[in-house]
């Protein structure tokens, strides 16, 4: 199991999407007030403005099919459709972090952190599971046919 690139390209991916459960994703000035973007939502002095559990529901569920996807190691097939999918929810990940910063705010000046782009590091290390997984399933066809 971790044996297997794929499953350490994966393994990456999956500490990536959980440190943005911990790191703040951009800070927002506007109407000479400051706000922080992260997991919890848009927070001003400690209080919410905007609830973040939309972006928080969708990062557990791509940490969690991240988790399984590890485990299925046995099922290439069934494995290669969850990072697709899970590659699907990141890209819909970044159309909620541009929703969330842009949306309601006017003259707005916004400095992203560097967990912002931990989704499009984990799309290419997803990208690169699959490439690898799709190799280790046609090598075993083509053992499974010399037999």
């Amino acid at each position: 199991m971790i044996q297997r690139i794929q499953t350490l390209y994966i393994a990456i991916a999956a500490i990536l999407i959980g440190l943005l459960f911990a790191l703040p994703f951009a800070e927002i000035a506007a109407n000479d007030k400051f706000y922080l973007f992260n997991i919890q939502g848009i927070l001003h002095d400690g209080e919410i403005v905007e609830s973040g559990l939309p972006i928080m529901l969708f990062v557990g569920i791509i940490l969690l099919i991240h988790v399984a996807a590890i485990f299925m190691f046995k099922k290439r097939i069934r494995q290669m459709r969850l990072l697709v999918f899970a590659i699907l929810l990141m890209l819909g990940l970044f159309g909620m972090f541009y929703f969330f910063t842009f949306y309601s705010f006017q003259g707005l000046e916004v400095s992203f952190k560097v967990a912002i782009v931990f989704p499009l590091i984990s799309i290419v290390l997803d990208y690169l599971a699959i490439r690898n997984i799709g190799k280790d399933e046609a090598l075993v066809r083509s053992i499974d046919r010399i037999r």
